[in-house]
């Protein structure tokens, strides 16, 4: 089992959305975050003097899936997030060890669906 977190432009959730449904991955927790990276945010001239802003808006996605599904979530979260600028976002994979769910109680991979 995976947890593959996602940081994403907020502009290109909808197309991330729409990509992992195309391969059949429902199951995901969507969160607005603050963050920058290599665009160290961004500069604005704000009454004559700049004024930098050090965190972006950007949109977290949480996915857990099993073994056979992490490289469809993968492939679906670069299709649906790239414009080729800089600011796309970023993919972690995380080992994950343990799942449940809560209302049956089911363990591992079961519980993910």
């Amino acid at each position: 089992m995976k947890l593959i977190i996602a940081i994403i432009q907020p502009h290109k959730l909808e197309d991330v959305l729409q990509e992992l449904d195309k391969s059949e991955i429902y199951l995901k927790t969507v969160s607005n975050v603050l963050g920058c990276g290599r665009q160290k945010g961004r500069t604005e001239v704000y009454r004559g003097r700049k004024e930098t802003g050090n965190l972006l808006k950007k949109v977290r996605l949480e996915i857990a899936v099993n073994e056979k599904f992490v490289e469809p979530t993968i492939s679906a979260v670069k299709k649906g997030a790239r414009t080729g600028k800089i600011g796309d976002g970023k993919i972690f994979i995380v080992d994950l060890t343990e799942c449940i769910r809560i209302r049956t109680g089911e363990k591992g991979g079961e519980a993910i669906g």
